[in-house]
């Protein structure tokens, strides 16, 4: 049985931004947050009043995949069904973290717009979701915090440790552990990204 709190109609969007994050190596909460803000579906052309469009599961603007059009990358391919507009997304959220001036949040939400008005809504809403989805996994895995240079692993589930086919795979079953909407509200702005472990390793 699939995690109660995990609705059927997301978790594509779950499994393949967990394992974005996972090959990307970034924070997996923020990789979900943005996944559950952008909220597209797989074929949605979504017109923005400036003429582009917002294309696929993680909305990608027009404007931005003329760029990518040098990697052989077409709007069609963003559009799809399954992970692949997940793996672009984790890609580009890469870029922006690890090349982008500002704190994590304002480089993240880059991935939306760099104009400092729009910037600052997505970054208080992703910063709420990254809260959210922080709970849920470390909930669920073995998790550590990015920000510290000797990683602890989370205490919710200290002897687990998963590959990426287990990740899959512990997305379609039941849960020991639920977390509730009071515990992944709490301490919003308190708490530090986390990465998964995968094999061992952080």
């Amino acid at each position: 049985m699939p995690y109660a709190d995990l609705p059927p109609q997301i978790q594509e969007r779950v499994i393949c931004s967990i394992s974005a994050a996972v090959k990307y190596e970034i924070p997996v909460n923020i990789v979900l947050a943005v996944a559950e803000k952008e909220a597209g579906k797989p074929g949605q052309w979504v017109q923005n009043s400036n003429g582009t469009y917002d294309v696929g599961p993680m909305q990608f603007n027009t404007k931005y995949m003329h760029d990518l059009a040098r990697y052989g990358i077409k709007p069609s391919d963003v559009a799809a069904s399954g992970c692949y507009s997940f793996d672009l997304a984790a890609w580009r959220l890469r870029g922006h973290i690890k090349n982008d001036k500002g704190d994590l949040w304002t480089r993240a939400a880059n991935y939306h717009s760099r104009t400092p008005k729009y910037n600052m809504v997505y970054r208080t809403d992703l910063r709420l979701k990254a809260a959210k989805w922080a709970d849920w996994v470390a909930a669920r895995f073995v998790t550590v915090e990015v920000t510290k240079t000797s990683a602890v692993p989370s205490p919710s589930q200290p002897s687990q440790q998963l590959n990426l086919a287990e990740i899959t795979n512990a997305l379609t079953v039941s849960s020991a552990k639920s977390t509730t909407t009071e515990t992944a509200t709490k301490n919003t702005f308190g708490y530090v990204p986390r990465k998964l472990i995968i094999n061992g390793h952080p």
